[in-house]
């Protein structure tokens, strides 16, 4: 059974009546306020820790061993579990390394970011509700 498509105009975000306008204010807030927010943070990485101190080795071992195998026997099993496994353990190595800080900023600005964030997100989200217009009186 073929479903029919109903013809909405551009303005009808979501397949609502109206909103448009609303959507790409909404959209440019979002992600202006979200660009802010995520220039004002600072990503860092201290010393490899992984399950005791001087584990990165083992783990890179670990890969380069499956690397090596791999390029004996390019359909090892063995390889490959080695590789994927290795590789694996260094990304979890890296992501449990980080330490993320926001950086100071002033109250204005901090208030500016999230309420152009925050406020972008409801426009959105309200522009996707239908809109009824005014009944004239």
């Amino acid at each position: 059974m073929l479903s029919r498509m109903d013809n909405h105009p551009v303005s009808d975000v979501g397949g609502t009546s109206g909103g448009l306008g609303q959507f790409l204010l909404g959209f440019a807030m979002t992600c202006i306020g979200g660009f802010l927010i995520t220039n004002q943070v600072t990503v860092v990485s201290s010393y490899w820790n992984f399950w005791g101190g001087n584990s990165f080795g083992v783990t890179l071992l670990l890969m380069l061993f499956g690397v090596a195998i791999l390029f004996w026997n390019g359909k090892s099993t063995i390889g490959w579990l080695l590789t994927v496994a290795g590789a694996l353990f260094i990304f979890a190595g890296i992501i449990a390394n980080m330490h993320i800080y926001f950086r100071g900023a002033s109250l204005f600005n901090t208030m500016v970011m999230l309420i152009l964030l925050v406020g972008g997100l409801a426009l959105v989200a309200r522009s996707l509700r239908p809109h009824h217009p005014k009944a004239s009186q």
